[in-house]
Order: C-alpha cells, then sequence, then structure tokens
C-alpha cells in the first residue's frame, strides 16, 4: 500500500471530473464534501501543546461521518464498547440475507424505501421462525447491519444479523435454547424471506411509495420472475462464547464500502485497490478502476440522510432491552454484578480535562491550547 493515499485524496482528484457529467443527489454532495474536507484545514483545527517540553501541533478536525474511512475506528470503538452489556452468555449466530441484483435499480432510485422494506421483510421472516411452536416458540433477539457493496466496490444490498442462539418466552419466563448449530434451515428461511419481500415490494409500489418505477407491468413482471429464483441467504454459527462476540462485530457494524487501508495507488487516470474475489474462494487480488468510475460505485453506498444502518429486534429492540436482557439472564443464572467502582479520584481531580501523551516527551502534558474555526464559521 502508498502510505500517501487516502479516500479523500481520491475524491479531492477525480470528483471535479465527474461532477461534468454525472448529477450528484444532494446527500451524495453533501458527503463527498465532507470526505474531501476531512482533517484539512477547512474543518477548523486544534492547537495541542504540551506544559512539559514546549511541543506544539496542529491538529486538522475530522468529519465524523459514517461514511468516512478517516473517522469510523474511533466510531466502532464507542459503538462496541457500549454494546458490552448487551451480550449474553450464550452461543450467536451469523444470519445474511441478500438482494438479487435485479432489484439494484430500484434501490438506486429508492434507497430509502427499499433498504427499509429489507429490513423489515428479514426480521417478519426471523420473528415467524423463531414464534413458530415446532421450533422456538417464543421472541427472538437480533441486531442487524445493512451493507450495501461488494468487495470491488459494486452494489451489492445484504443485510447482516448476529442473533443470540434461542428465543425468550415471555409467558413462562423461560429461555429456550437453539437447538441446532445452524438455527434455522436456509432453504426454508429462503423461501419465507423471499416472500415477504416480494410482497412488500408490491405493496409499496401500489401505496404510491416507489414512484420512480413508472411501468406497472415491467415491475410486475420482474417481481414474478423473482420468486421463481432462488435468493441467497446464508446462516452459521459464529461464537460460542460471549468473550468473542464483541471482536466478531467489529467486523460488520462500522465496516464502509472501502478502508484507506485497501487502496494501493493512485495516478493521473484511475486508482488501484486490493479486494477479495469470493467467486475465486477469497483469493486477495488487484483492481485498477478509471478515477471516474471510482467516484461513481464509492457514491453507490452513500445512505440517505438519517437513514438507521443499525437496527435492533425483538428482545434487543431499544425499547425494552434492558429490562428482557435482565429477565433472560435471570433465566440463565447469570445475573452481572452490580458492584459500583469506587474512583479514588477527588471531585476536583476528576473535572480537570484530560492530556493526551506528547509525541517528544512521551509525558502524559499535551493539552488544548487553542483552535481555528472551519471555513462556514470563518465566513
Amino acid at each position: 500500500m502508498n502510505a500517501g493515499v487516502n479516500t479523500a485524496q481520491v475524491l479531492r482528484q477525480f470528483l471535479p471530473a465527474y461532477r461534468q457529467h454525472h448529477a450528484l443527489t444532494p446527500q451524495q454532495g453533501k458527503i463527498a464534501g465532507l470526505l474531501c474536507r476531512c482533517r484539512t484545514e477547512a474543518m477548523g483545527s486544534l492547537d495541542w501543546a504540551c506544559g512539559r517540553c514546549g511541543y506544539r501541533e496542529i491538529r486538522y478536525r475530522s468529519c465524523r461521518n459514517r461514511h468516512c474511512p478517516q473517522c469510523q475506528q474511533r466510531a466502532s470503538a464507542d459503538w462496541l464498547a457500549a454494546r458490552r452489556e448487551d451480550l449474553l452468555p450464550v452461543p450467536y449466530f451469523h444470519v445474511v440475507f441478500t438482494v438479487p441484483h435485479q432489484l439494484n435499480p430500484w434501490a438506486q432510485l429508492h434507497p430509502e424505501q427499499i433498504y427499509a422494506i429489507l429490513f423489515k421483510a428479514v426480521w417478519h421472516t426471523l420473528r415467524r421462525f423463531g414464534e413458530d411452536p415446532k421450533r422456538l416458540n417464543g421472541q427472538l433477539g437480533m441486531m442487524a447491519v445493512l451493507h450495501t457493496w461488494g468487495q470491488n466496490l459494486s452494489q451489492h444490498i445484504h443485510l447482516h444479523c448476529l442473533i443470540p442462539g434461542g428465543a425468550y418466552q415471555h409467558a413462562d419466563q423461560r429461555w429456550q435454547p437453539a437447538r441446532s448449530t445452524y438455527l434455522f434451515p436456509v432453504k426454508a428461511l429462503m423461501r419465507v424471506y423471499r416472500g415477504h419481500m416480494v410482497s412488500l415490494l408490491r405493496e409499496a409500489y401500489r401505496e404510491g411509495q416507489l414512484t420512480r418505477l413508472s411501468d406497472a407491468a415491467e415491475v410486475d413482471h420482474c417481481l414474478n420472475e423473482l420468486m421463481k429464483t432462488p435468493w441467497v441467504v446464508y446462516a452459521r454459527s459464529t461464537c460460542q462464547h460471549s468473550s468473542t462476540v464483541l471482536s466478531y462485530l467489529a467486523r460488520y457494524t462500522h465496516r464502509i464500502a472501502i478502508s484507506d487501508t485497501r487502496l494501493e495507488s493512485v495516478n493521473r487516470d484511475s486508482v488501484s485497490f486490493r479486494y477479495k474475489d469470493y467467486a475465486a474462494g477469497g483469493t486477495k487480488k488487484s483492481l485498477a478502476l478509471k478515477g471516474e468510475e471510482f467516484v461513481r460505485r464509492l457514491l453507490l453506498h452513500v445512505l440517505p440522510h438519517g437513514f438507521m444502518r443499525i437496527r435492533h429486534y425483538g428482545f434487543m429492540a431499544n425499547a425494552c432491552r434492558r429490562k428482557r436482557l435482565s429477565e433472560i439472564r435471570r433465566c440463565l443464572n447469570d445475573v452481572p454484578s452490580t458492584t459500583d467502582v469506587v474512583s479514588d479520584a477527588s471531585p476536583a481531580a476528576l473535572s480537570q480535562p484530560s492530556c493526551a501523551v506528547c509525541p517528544q516527551c512521551k509525558q502524559p502534558a499535551l493539552r488544548i491550547v487553542g483552535e481555528r474555526p472551519s471555513e462556514g464559521r470563518r465566513r
């Protein structure tokens, strides 16, 4: 990898030419601008100084956007730390539901509606299987994460679901563990998921939610054909211990279309990056794209404003998660300790701003001593 290559540099180089031939949505334009300005003078900066050795430096502010490769590592760490208390001492299952590529144009025209329908169809499917008296006969819990890309930046819409291995029977306050290593039969899941997804798409079209799809006969034909073909659903047991669940989660929760570490080089006309070719058994390969094509593919994965790409369902839903998890832990005899951790620090000490480690003297004495506003605030 060329250490100097990052996504912001690629966008600054090729975005102007791309704009000359392609119209960006307002959201794409906003995100592209933020990624270009991230950690530059345009975002403003903080002045740091060491109280021990006198070392000084300027650090540019980040954009903190969820699409930004430079900002997601910290966001992922913070999010995962907050999820520790949600883990149960049970096996977890990873299930992936894929949207057929025939629906990619629909998602480009109506991303918010198609993605929302995907979440709804998947949860309807899993809830039905979980509540089935012949299976678990209870309420499942699920965390779902939307990904819209493949390794080569192409459009590949799919939902990663992490599911605790069992169901909660609320009436009896009983935990029913999963009875197999794959949670539910994949072919049965696929058929029910396909039926729910197609039914919800038909309903959305009839109700006028997909207004950019103007040919009713073509919509009907497409959905009829999709009902005849197998869809891709993948499921496997992932973690037998909750201690490994967090590291597994980190692979998916805040992943973005492409990280800067995969970029290899950028020249006058093209961008090269590494990817895994899963059609060839996960072989690592290198792909060179024209600069404008790289920008086009990257912008395919800009999410609608405010769209929640990580969602929780069942006993993991935000409205009831704390109560339900507490009840389930009692069923599992896994009540966490409620002992408070007492700090030795005085209230005055706790109120003091923390110091960073100085890169020159290696002492925790680096403080913010000033700031410079962003371009927008200077105007």
